[in-house]
């Protein structure tokens, strides 16, 4: 009798470490999804802003269709590489996609900016200095929710890394998270949004 009290005593105890690391790992995914959900709140901000921005530009800017062709363009495929990284924040493939729709677009912005320093008509209209502002504030908030995003990928991968935890992780579907890095220099810094 005392050796069945022990034995399930036991088993009641190697269950609820099972459960608390598996609720820890559930823990960290949510974080870091959430983490992402503030990345997806400031892109969306950033894209609503664009199309005023080419809006405002257009009447200066008359002979230099193919720059704000080329914005609109890259927004719109920034919003799309968002939408599906939303979908799986996390995932290689997802972070990947965001990741190059991100740098075309910041391309893309910065051959606006730069053309539009010909203009001093449009670098003093007062509705582009103030989109300026707003996509400026935005690049910044950007910036520190992919930190949050990134610190939130870091603990989950290291929870799931851990022993015992990397015996349960893969069978349970905790697959490694991907982070959202800027791969080279010249993309680690923020477009330029002065005028």
């Amino acid at each position: 009798m005392l050796t069945l009290i022990i034995i399930l005593g036991v088993v009641v105890l190697i269950g609820l470490i099972l459960m608390g690391i598996y609720n820890q790992l559930v823990t960290f995914r949510n974080r870091y999804k959430n983490a992402y959900a503030q990345i997806d709140v400031q892109l969306k901000r950033r894209y609503d802003l664009i199309p005023n921005l080419v809006e405002t530009a257009k009447g200066y800017l008359k002979h230099e269709r193919e720059t704000l062709e080329a914005v609109v363009q890259a927004r719109n495929q920034a919003v799309s590489a968002a939408v599906k990284a939303a979908a799986k924040p996390g995932d290689p493939a997802s972070m990947q996609s965001l990741k190059g729709a991100e740098q075309g677009l910041t391309g893309a912005l910065g051959r606006l900016f730069a053309l539009s320093e010909s203009y001093p008509d449009l670098k003093a209209n007062q509705n582009m200095m103030r989109l300026m502002e707003e996509l400026s504030s935005t690049e910044n908030k950007i910036a520190f929710a992919r930190q949050s995003f990134n610190d939130s990928i870091m603990m989950y991968n290291t929870a799931r890394e851990k022993f015992p935890n990397v015996l349960l992780a893969a069978p349970f579907g905790f697959t490694e998270a991907a982070l959202l890095e800027i791969e080279n220099a010249a993309e680690r810094e923020r477009p330029a949004v002065k005028f």
